[in-house]
C-alpha cells in the first residue's frame, strides 16, 4: 500500500435495478485495523473543514452522499486534490498529511480511522505541522 494520499476503488456488488453494497474490511482493502468510525453531515457548503494533520492516525474517507473535495499537503510540500463523488471511492490518508475539505450541499462523509480519538495526535497549527521533523 502506497504511503501517500490516494484513491482506493472499492468493489460494488449489485445492479442498478436492485442497488449496491460496498464492503471495507480491515487488512483486506483497508490497510489498517479500524478502531473508530465516524461521519459528518449537514456541513454548509461554504465552510472549509479540516485544517489539520495527524501524527500517527491513518484514515480512509468516503463521500457516502454528495461530493467532497480534499486538498492535501505533505511535509515535502507535495499537494494534491481529490474529489470523492461515489460511495465506492475511498481516499486513503496516511499520517502527516495536512487536509482542507469542501463539501457539496448535503454531503455525508464517512471515515474509517486507525486510532481512537486522541487530541494529542493532531496538528491544528499549520506552522507546527510545516516545521515538524519526524
Amino acid at each position: 500500500m502506497m504511503n501517500i494520499p490516494h484513491i482506493i476503488e472499492f468493489s460494488k456488488i449489485g445492479s442498478p435495478d436492485l442497488g449496491y453494497i460496498t464492503v471495507a474490511e480491515a487488512q483486506k482493502n483497508v490497510p489498517f485495523d479500524i478502531k473508530r468510525v465516524y461521519w459528518t453531515y449537514y456541513t454548509p457548503q461554504d465552510i472549509i473543514r479540516g485544517g489539520h494533520a495527524h501524527k500517527k492516525l491513518q484514515q480512509i474517507i468516503f463521500a457516502v452522499s454528495g461530493t467532497i473535495e480534499f486538498n492535501t499537503l505533505d511535509l515535502q510540500g507535495n499537494t494534491d486534490t481529490f474529489i470523492l463523488d461515489s460511495p465506492a471511492k475511498g481516499l486513503y490518508l496516511p499520517h502527516l498529511i495536512w487536509r482542507d475539505i469542501k463539501f457539496s450541499h448535503s454531503a455525508v462523509l464517512l471515515c474509517l480511522a486507525s486510532e481512537l480519538y486522541d487530541e494529542k495526535d493532531y496538528f491544528r497549527d499549520f506552522e507546527d505541522f510545516k516545521n515538524y521533523e519526524p
